[in-house]
């Protein structure tokens, strides 16, 4: 098989097919040889798991899945690398390319169709345009994924990995870590692409918790209020939560004092708790988070 991390290869293969990068999808295909085997070894795959893959590309990660899982099955929403996948990975039985939009597709059916009786885990090179919908459509889908690990800009993977309760948090952190523990594995610099992204990446692996971190009525409604404390960072969260939600200031103040936080607390400063706990402070002061 042909060496798909080899720029040679790669310029000879994509002129063959006609194939030109698009900025809009944000293909930057890997040639970093080591990267793709280190994110298979440690993405948790083996004879008794179906690895779902996004964005294959050339599928160089693909062909690594494939000598440890029992099934791959990788979507990819550009046409126009159908015809290279079928060629690049003709020598794998066990990997079946879906031509769809992730965030469109019917993930309950694609589970059910090709990972039935099968430990199931993500692992992906996701395009950075899409990072954020891609992991909370897969957290929130309710599917049974073990462990997402994927490749991401890197200053998102630091976001991702920080401690909630830290400076470095953000509303992806806790929405994370609602779901998941986060855990950064390596980082990958980007002289590892071609065609080379401006930022350097960083692959990081999210193990699914057996339920949620804390337990809310409605995750939507929490995530609404955790969005709202971190919409204006300059800004007390009892500013930013009575101003996003349309929320008397009196009302936040007091479900802060309920919960045992000081009136000038940012967003930040917050653990997952301790939104969970202001949640429900708020809900049995009466307010409505909608």
């Amino acid at each position: 098989m042909a060496d798909l991390t080899d720029l040679a290869v790669i310029r000879e293969v994509l002129t063959r097919h006609g194939f030109s990068f698009s900025k809009a999808l944000g293909q930057n295909f890997l040639v970093n040889p080591a990267v793709c085997p280190e994110m298979a070894d440690r993405c948790g795959a083996d004879k008794e798991t179906g690895v779902l893959e996004i964005g294959p590309g050339l599928g160089v990660l693909t062909k690594e899945l494939a000598l440890r899982a029992k099934k791959v099955v990788s979507v990819e929403l550009d046409k126009r690398l159908l015809p290279v996948l079928d060629e690049t990975m003709q020598a794998f039985d066990n990997v079946t390319v879906v031509n769809a939009d992730i965030l469109e597709a019917d993930l309950s059916a694609l589970f059910a169709e090709h990972f039935a009786g099968l430990r199931v885990v993500v692992c992906a090179n996701l395009p950075y345009y899409i990072t954020s919908p891609v992991l909370l459509r897969l957290l929130e889908s309710d599917l049974p994924i073990a462990a997402i690990t994927v490749m991401v800009q890197k200053e998102v993977a630091q976001r991702l990995c920080a401690k909630p309760g830290t400076k470095t948090a953000g509303a992806l952190t806790v929405m994370a870590d609602y779901y998941a523990e986060a855990r950064r594995l390596f980082d990958v610099s980007k002289g590892s692409f071609y065609p080379a992204p401006q930022v350097d990446s960083a692959v990081i692996q999210l193990m699914m918790r057996p339920a949620p971190a804390v337990a809310v009525d409605s995750s939507e409604r929490f995530f609404r209020l955790v969005k709202a404390a971190f919409s204006q960072k300059r800004k007390t969260l009892v500013n930013a939560v009575s101003s996003t939600l349309h929320l008397s200031k009196q009302t936040v103040l007091d479900a802060l004092q309920g919960s045992g936080l000081p009136e000038a607390v940012r967003a930040e400063a917050l653990t997952t708790a301790q939104f969970g706990e202001l949640y429900h402070a708020l809900q049995a002061r009466g307010a409505l988070i909608a």
